[in-house]
């Protein structure tokens, strides 16, 4: 402990020498490296970075990567109102290192952010290609940022940073202060073991029907080589197995989980280790009654320079990356022989869930352009696809004739339609389509198809039907991929309290196919949740009828006499979600994971939106086929019915018993959450279009309407600084908001803050 003291005492006294050498970032991918954004709401870029990282790192390394004390950057935070010692999530780094990326992406080069993240430019790299699309997330460019050093703060900094500091201390006072429930402390919650009597003492194993999600706390990488970040806890595998959960999937990839053989002496380094962890987690999945299953995305592209040895199996390129190419016999005897391995020698592995046309590159096929590879020419995508499928469900049956093989149609043919695929696959196998695809939908009077999941849409829609009837009558399998907690309309809750919505379309499924499984969590929805009870309920035979799967869920978690008030409410919610403006611009780029978190900018950015990070101020990007004021309009719909719904469940959660009220009020919650979040989404995209008439006119407008303008602009600022208030409050009650597992946190609670700092300035310039 005194030697501790003794390191901090020096840090406040003295700079901090560079914790490494110079960094060679050059391998890291770049872009178009664009300049950064800068946030004028700050003094400069150094109090920006400060305020964005002081509740997520701590204040030594931030003083580490500005060469500068730790009191000089503790005075800076103080100047604006921050208090002196930071409530740091120790668990930040580990589990969050993506929203460190995120919230530092314009703030700081390569070499500085490698700092931060104690990260070498290899594991980055990896990172950016592997983790999600991550690179993809954020605009497959990375801003020209110039190196950032502390500088004393000038006179013009300091008053502006103590207007800041007066600013929060109005508007926050002691909430800043206030105790609140610290960023991923779900984990530990989630981790908790329940207490005996809590258990359900059926028989495990009993009901043959697949219920599949992910991790609600799982850290994307490679998390067999770290178990101490364990992707299913036992108290996690407790509560999904008492909401019907009994099957859970996580992401593997071949070249690290077997030996590469012959053909690729490289492949498996430590897949000996990465076994045995599987093989703990088999057993201890078991005892719940919960099977695990691999997510095969088969073969992976590889940099360029895998090829220099291994020229002869190169397939179609792009960019960086080269697929191998499964029309060569060695690449599927790798590849088979690989999965027969991991299930030898994992027994009771419960299957693998395999995409054959995601967004990673993997066979020649997978992104519908082969022709340009010598070997795929003269094939079809048709013949390569069912291949692939061929020899994924070899090896696994191979490995163990019992485990389940799930093959989603997902890519395949552009997402049209691909039963001429169907035939040609193997038997052994289900098929796996998602439900509501191209369902058609009207909108605010504007007409689309469904081309993502989506809650608001209830399926099933034509694609998925007419696949499974070709399925059924080649003798396979059927199984649906479908959301019942979040989708990426919005997925930065853990669930959305719109019960008749999943009530009603696990009762279409059930009166429409035959089906043998559901993945009902992607990377997204996986928090044991009602809408999981609600739909165990209503997939099993005999299944109830809604209305009693509904009351029985109610009464569950509000107790009889809030129960009725419950379902009143969840039908209002319902009702309005329906209004939602789906297209897949929409669920991607638009701010709706963010809300208010999202900051406004009163010049415009020049950037586009990107899938899932950073949607900045790309309203067109944002709205897909809708117009701006219906795009405006729907999200405000949607909020608007949700009010009344709000004011029910409120009741529902005051007649609710003394030992339910816990989830009666995180069900509440999440729904004024919910509403906070669509209601944002309208505001911004009324502020954007109110600022781009203004400042975009080719022709002087009237005094008249550039005050109809502004008027619009400040309504909608002095609208998100009330949202941004409102939303604090929740997240400081409730760590999963603002959460999804492959992005990790999309913002963090002094970002709120800051809105309402930002939308002061903008008002404050409006003024001149």
């Amino acid at each position: 402990m005194k030697h501790q003291w003794l390191c901090v005492l020096a840090c406040l006294i003295a700079p901090v020498a560079a914790a490494q050498d110079s960094i060679d970032d050059s391998a890291l991918p770049h872009g178009d490296a664009p300049p950064p954004i800068v946030s004028e709401h700050f003094p400069d870029r150094v109090h920006e970075f400060v305020w964005r990282n002081w509740d997520a790192v701590p204040p030594v390394k931030l003083a580490r990567v500005l060469d500068a004390t730790v009191a000089a950057i503790t005075d800076i935070a103080v100047s604006m109102g921050l208090p002196p010692s930071p409530n740091v999530p120790p668990q930040l780094l580990e589990r969050g290192y993506i929203s460190l990326i995120r919230r530092n992406w314009h703030l700081l080069p390569y070499d500085q952010l490698l700092e931060l993240l104690e990260m070498t430019p290899e594991r980055l790299d990896v990172m950016l290609r592997e983790e999600d699309f991550l690179w993809v997330k954020l605009g497959r460019r990375k801003p020209a940022c110039e190196a950032l050093t502390y500088q004393t703060p000038g006179p013009a900094a300091s008053e502006r940073a103590a207007e800041i500091q007066r600013l929060v201390q109005s508007e926050f006072g002691e909430e800043l202060l206030a105790e609140s429930e610290p960023r991923f402390d779900f984990v530990r919650q989630l981790s908790e073991r329940l207490p005996p009597e809590s258990l359900d003492a059926s028989p495990r194993n009993s009901d043959p029907f697949q219920r599949i999600v992910y991790s609600y706390v799982a850290v994307f990488g490679d998390p067999l080589m770290v178990p101490e970040l364990d992707p299913y806890p036992e108290g996690l595998l407790q509560r999904l197995a008492s909401v019907g959960v009994n099957g859970v999937w996580m992401q593997g990839l071949l070249r690290d989980l077997a030996p590469g053989g012959q053909t690729f002496p490289e492949f498996g380094k430590d897949h000996e280790t990465r076994l045995a962890n599987l093989r703990g987690l088999v057993e201890r999945s078991a005892e719940h009654g919960v099977k695990v299953y691999l997510y095969i995305n088969e073969p992976r592209a590889m940099p360029a320079s895998f090829f220099e040895s291994h020229s002869d199996i190169a397939g179609v390129a792009e960019t960086e990356l080269t697929a191998l190419c499964t029309s060569h016999p060695s690449v599927r005897k790798w590849m088979s022989d690989a999965l027969a391995h991991i299930f030898r020698e994992v027994p009771g592995l419960g299957g693998v869930y395999a995409i054959t046309a995601s967004e990673n590159l993997t066979n020649c096929a997978s992104h519908g352009d082969w022709r340009p590879c010598p070997r795929c020419t003269n094939r079809t995508d048709s013949e390569i696809l069912a291949e692939v499928v061929e020899v994924i469900e070899e090896g696994v049956h191979r490995g163990d004739p019992e485990a389940k093989v799930l093959i989603s149609d997902w890519g395949w043919k552009g997402h049209g339609d691909s039963r001429e695929i169907i035939p040609l696959l193997p038997k052994g196998i289900s098929l796996m389509s998602v439900s509501e695809w191209n369902l058609p939908i009207s909108r605010g009077g504007i007409e689309s198809l469904v081309g993502e999941y989506s809650i608001s849409s209830v399926g099933p829609g034509p694609r998925s039907l007419s696949h499974w009837k070709v399925a059924d009558e080649m003798g396979l399998g059927t199984g649906t991929e479908i959301q019942f907690n979040n989708t990426c309309e919005i997925a930065s809750l853990p669930y959305i309290p719109v019960m008749d919505l999943v009530a009603e379309h696990c009762n279409n499924l059930l009166a429409a196919a035959d089906l043998d499984a559901m993945l009902i969590g992607w990377t997204m929805g996986g928090y044991p949740s009602p809408n999981f009870a609600l739909a165990q309920l209503l997939s099993r035979a005999p299944a109830p009828d809604v209305d009693t799967a509904l009351d029985r869920v109610a009464i569950e978690r509000f107790g009889p006499e809030g129960a009725p008030l419950a379902r009143q409410a969840w039908t209002l919610l319902s009702e309005a979600y329906r209004e939602y403006p789906f297209h897949i611009s929409v669920v991607y780029t638009s701010p709706v994971q963010k809300g208010p978190a999202n900051p406004l900018y009163l010049n415009k950015t020049g950037y586009s939106a990107t899938m899932w990070g950073l949607p900045y101020d790309d309203l067109d990007g944002w709205r897909g086929p809708y117009p701006p004021d219906v795009f405006a309009a729907q999200f405000e719909k949607i909020a608007t019915g949700w009010e009344p719904g709000l004011e029910l469940l409120e009741k529902a959660v005051g007649k609710t018993p003394s030992h339910l009220r816990g989830n009666a009020e995180e069900d509440l919650r999440l729904g004024k959450a919910g509403a906070i979040y669509f209601r944002s989404v309208a505001n911004q995209a009324r502020f954007v279009t109110a600022r781009n008439d203004l400042f975009d006119a080719t022709t002087s407008l009237s005094s008249e309407e550039t005050n109809r303008l502004k008027a619009v602009m400040k309504e909608t600022l002095e609208s998100e600084i009330e949202l941004a208030h409102q939303l604090y409050r929740l997240v400081q009650e409730d760590s999963r908001i603002g959460f999804e597992p492959s992005c990790q946190y999309f913002y963090l609670p002094l970002d709120l803050v800051e809105k309402v700092i930002n939308c002061r300035w903008i008002l404050q310039e409006l003024e001149k």
